[in-house]
């Protein structure tokens, strides 16, 4: 059976017919993911692709949020750092592509908030299952990087182009409900009915026919590999952002918990 051990902010629970129950473990700060929490959730799958005691993954946070976005510690110690900003890229890649590869099913039960790296593993999943009253939004520009992670890859095959723009270009809030009505997410249920649909659809899943289930997730996720090289400008783009002056406004403004004024808004732009 493998060993979790090494894992530091992950719970790792097991249930019945194979089912491996992940909870995302830093409550205190509603499960912001800090270096290393990025690279759990980027290195985990690999783990899980070589556990023969688990069919099926359901992934879910402590507390009232799924992940809250970046830690923004983290993210100002690596603001203009090559080889930090190098690192982190590879890493949010391995994310996507480790979960799109796992031949095993993943359920994410978005149990509360979700951004950043949350919610590129929320998305991801292979079902998601929201809380209506759950809130996402994927902030890169309110911090004043592109859209990167997993949103250049994903969004326009969930929920068309048109809304994949306006929620990208705004970083507006999405609640479960409107999330479920545009396709982001495959589910919306209340907040109490979340852990047990995902249970639910878990078993059936872990019951069924693992290699047909297996070979359809596979077979689908096609659709994601031919935006392999979409995925990776979009990546290149948002960190080329941490070099910029909008990134140091949009991360104060973070922390100092009001709305930014980027400088680009305010003098010419190429």
């Amino acid at each position: 059976m493998m060993d979790y051990s090494q894992y530091q902010h992950l719970l790792f629970t097991r249930h019945d017919h194979g089912i491996l129950l992940i909870t995302i473990n830093r409550p205190e700060v509603y499960n912001a993911t800090n270096a290393r929490l990025h690279w759990e959730l980027s290195h985990v799958w690999l783990d899980i692709a070589e556990d023969t005691a688990t069919r099926v993954v359901v992934i879910t946070g402590a507390g009232p949020a799924f992940s809250a976005g970046g830690d923004l510690d983290t993210i100002a110690a690596f603001q203009g750092n090559i080889q930090g900003i190098a690192g982190t890229m590879k890493e949010a890649a391995d994310l996507v592509y480790n979960i799109a590869n796992l031949a095993k099913p993943v359920i994410s039960a978005i149990n509360g908030v979700a951004v950043g790296a949350g919610l590129a593993v929320a998305l991801m999943a292979d079902i998601s299952i929201m809380s209506a009253s759950a809130r996402i939004t994927d902030g890169h520009v309110r911090l004043g990087v592109g859209a990167g992670d997993h949103a250049a890859i994903l969004w326009p095959l969930l929920c068309g182009m048109a809304k994949a723009k306006y929620y990208l270009l705004t970083a507006d809030f999405l609640d479960g409900t409107e999330a479920e009505r545009i396709g982001l997410v495959s589910l919306c249920v209340p907040q109490e009915q979340v852990m047990p649909k995902a249970m639910e659809v878990a078993t059936k899943l872990a019951t069924g026919p693992q290699l047909a289930i297996r070979w359809t997730k596979r077979a689908l996720n096609h659709w994601l590999r031919q935006a392999g090289p979409i995925f990776e400008h979009s990546l290149a783009l948002e960190m080329l952002g941490f070099f910029t002056d909008d990134v140091t406004e949009g991360l104060q403004a973070l922390q100092e918990k009001r709305p930014p004024v980027f400088p680009s808004a305010h003098e010419p732009t190429p």
